[in-house]
C-alpha cells in the first residue's frame, strides 16, 4: 500500500508551512532576546519551496517583519503565484 502523489505533496506542503510559521516565531524570539537572527533569505527560501502561506501567517501572528515592504508584498505574491501554478497544473487552465 503506497502513498499517493497527492497525499505526499499535501504532507510536504503542511510540513514546509509549519516550518515557515515557526521560523517566524523563532526569529521574533531571537530578536527580543538579542540572539543571532534567521537570515531573511531563509524566509524567502522556505516561502519559495512551498511555505509562503506559513511565513505569511507567521508574520502577522507574531507581528514580525511586517514593516519590511519586501515581506509584506513578497510573501503574498509568492503565495498567489504558487496557487495559480497549482490551479494551472491541476485543472490545465
Amino acid at each position: 500500500m503506497g502513498v499517493s502523489l497527492e497525499r505526499g505533496i499535501a504532507c510536504y506542503l503542511v510540513l514546509v508551512n509549519v516550518m515557515g510559521f515557526f521560523l517566524m516565531a523563532l526569529d521574533k524570539w531571537k530578536a527580543k532576546n538579542h540572539r543571532w537572527r534567521v537570515a531573511e533569505k531563509t524566509f524567502f527560501g522556505i516561502g519559495i519551496v512551498g511555505g509562503s502561506l506559513g511565513c505569511w501567517l507567521g508574520m502577522y501572528a507574531f507581528r514580525h517583519k511586517t514593516r519590511h515592504w519586501y515581506f509584506v508584498v513578497g510573501m503574498p505574491l509568492i503565495f498567489i503565484v504558487q496557487v495559480l501554478l497549482i490551479l494551472f497544473l491541476t485543472f490545465e487552465i
